[in-house]
């Protein structure tokens, strides 16, 4: 049986790299790596993965067209997060023509939440896009993601840019 809920989706923004308060994990059992070519199953698997929690459901209903169109568009990057070998979570972004680097996704598996590795993962994607040549870095996030996901933007420097209402159906 689903039901509708209110949901508040907040979008934030870096504008200079000096906004940045990072926070890094010294783990030599972390590890984070750039997927060189990512496939769709691979990123169906991580999207799944992490956001089943999290009710991360619209790109279930693309065509394998969209999926192949999404992980093949030019500015696509997908890392992944492992700890001691096991998958601990991801980030993938995409390179807008304005120079504007959006992180689209990013987020853990549940077993390594509370261990600081979303400040790790953050900070990591940050400075990645910066790298590459980043203008601006924007993300979103939701009242459906975990508690202390809005509150890690904001510790990292992220200021808010736009909010906005919207009803989902959950299962």
């Amino acid at each position: 049986m689903s039901r509708k809920v209110e949901v508040v989706r907040t979008y934030l923004e870096l504008t200079s790299p000096d906004q940045l308060k990072p926070a890094r994990l010294e783990d030599h059992l972390l590890r984070l790596a750039r997927v060189p070519v990512p496939s769709v199953p691979l990123v169906q698997r991580l999207y799944r993965e992490v956001g089943e929690q999290y009710h991360w459901v619209d790109r279930w209903k693309w065509s394998s067209k969209e999926w192949i169109d999404w992980v093949g568009q030019i500015g696509y990057g997908i890392w992944i997060l492992t700890y001691d070998g096991d998958f601990a979570g991801f980030f993938e972004f995409t390179s807008g023509e304005d120079g504007s680097v959006e992180i689209s996704l990013l987020g853990l598996v549940q077993k390594y939440h509370g261990r600081g590795m979303g400040k790790h993962l953050l900070t990591n994607a940050v400075e990645i896009a910066w790298a590459i040549g980043a203008n601006r870095i924007w993300l979103h996030t939701c009242t459906l993601d975990g508690p202390w996901a809005l509150e890690n933007y904001r510790q990292r420097g992220f200021s808010e840019f736009k909010k906005e209402t919207y009803e989902a159906e959950l299962d």
